[in-house]
């Protein structure tokens, strides 16, 4: 349970909020590429509270910049892509990709005023399918060397979802490793082991033939310190002398990393991004080592699909179809086959738990449970991060420097080990198969 006064501290997120202070020091995607092609229209936007255009110049080069021109006011989305950037239809004022004003054609000859006049703007990165913006004050850190983003691009794809609720419920539902067997219960088994959604690995002399893990089985959390946040591990019987073993990360302050039905070796990043306090974005990004996703999507059933999106569940690629207005279309007459009723998407599983808590949580009236460990964890690295940017400091997870940008340890995974095994080794040994196979 918060405090009131805590709460707001973590849900707020607009310009000059200690919650928004905190999210900018990190770079958060903000588009997918292909929102935004060479050619295409500006883009409007809206992250952190604050209405932006995403563009790009007639050379390709990308910019983002305060939506309204500095002028009157008038929105550049509707502007002109010319000249070496982005021109305002009121007046013609011409603005460069740093927001630097290029020119005033309504302006004497002479004038000297463009030279005064800087729209505001943000960095970019365009890596892995989507564009990232850093829009906290000063030198912006290192962009995070996350494997997402050190693999070719066809070993990666990128989706986003429109989510109406605040972002942090829908990001402590990614740390909540107790809701899986429940909300995405179904009798269409993702494969024979039971509570396993991508490759299941095995540790030490265990047999995975017979493995079978209960989904209803309370599992023990156990939550450990790392450089980018949290690992969290669900632990649950795993038959004879055998532990199944589930292990996610949370990455400051709003990340992270699950083993999902991506099919072979990967795992799914996750960022929960504010479009305001109210409403976000999540943007998902799918890794398979193994295979390039197109490749994989031949020949196995759990790979992501790369097609658009069904609209038995979606309107169009950013939109559920199911929605809180109608009730998430439950068919309480389906619950033999779903334990939500809602169908076997568990996006919407996760759309229907998290909007329906309101747009924004009141977090004075919970009560948390012992499964709920990870969730209090989260939130103490969270408040004493804000705490560290309002005392001028650098908060968990910013990246500075090239020896600290590594990140082979921040994996998600099932696997199937002897009773007793030492997590820490089994961490160990997987990063270092990851990155054996990576370099090979």
């Amino acid at each position: 349970m918060l405090t009131r006064e805590q709460n707001d501290l973590l849900t707020q997120t607009g310009p000059g909020t200690p919650g928004g202070d905190l999210l900018r020091r990190y770079w958060q995607p903000v588009a997918l590429a292909s929102e935004i092609p060479i050619g295409g229209d500006p883009l409007p936007i809206e992250i952190l509270s604050e209405k932006l255009v995403l563009f790009r110049d007639e050379y390709g080069k990308l910019g983002l910049l305060d939506r309204h021109c500095p002028h009157r006011g008038a929105d550049l989305s509707f502007g002109r892509i010319e000249d070496g950037g982005l021109r305002c239809l009121y007046h013609g004022w011409l603005f460069d990709v740093s927001g630097k004003c290029l020119d005033q054609p309504a302006e004497p000859k002479d004038s000297t005023f463009k030279d005064r006049i800087c729209q505001k703007s943000y960095p970019v990165i365009e890596r892995s399918g989507a564009v990232f913006a850093y829009m906290g004050g000063g030198e912006p850190p290192l962009f995070p060397a996350y494997d997402f983003f050190t693999y070719p691009e066809a070993h990666v794809y990128a989706r986003k979802l429109f989510k109406d609720c605040n972002y942090l419920q829908a990001n402590e539902g990614n740390y909540d490793p107790a809701h899986v067997g429940f909300l995405h219960w179904s009798s269409q088994r993702r494969n024979d082991h039971g509570l396993v959604f991508g490759k299941l690995r095995k540790f030490g002399k265990v047999d995975i033939s017979d493995a079978v893990v209960d989904p209803f089985q309370t599992p023990t959390i156990k939550v450990e310190d790392a450089p980018f946040g949290l690992r969290i591990f669900q632990v649950r019987d795993g038959g004879p002398n055998k532990t199944y073993l589930r292990v996610t990360t949370f990455g400051m302050p709003n990340f992270s990393v699950i083993a999902g039905p991506q099919g072979g070796d990967g795992h799914v990043g996750i960022w929960h991004v504010p479009i305001n306090d109210h409403c976000h974005w999540r943007f998902g990004f799918t890794l398979r080592r193994d295979a390039a996703i197109a490749e994989a999507r031949e020949d196995d059933e759990f790979a992501p699909s790369i097609r658009p999106r069904d609209p038995k569940y979606f309107d169009g690629e950013f939109h559920h179809r199911q929605r809180l207005d109608n009730r998430y279309m439950q068919d309480r007459s389906t619950f033999a086959d779903s334990f939500t009723g809602m169908g076997p998407n568990f996006s919407v599983h996760d759309a229907f738990a998290t909007e329906s808590q309101g747009a924004i949580q009141d977090r004075t009236k919970e009560h948390l449970g012992r499964t709920d460990l990870a969730i209090g964890a989260a939130r103490r690295l969270m408040l004493r991060a804000i705490a560290d940017v309002q005392a001028g400091k650098e908060p968990l997870g910013v990246v500075r420097s090239a020896k600290d940008n590594a990140f082979h340890d921040m994996i998600s995974f099932d696997v199937l080990a002897e009773s007793g095994s030492d997590y820490s080794e089994i961490i160990r040994t997987v990063a270092e198969e990851t990155a054996r196979n990576a370099a090979g």
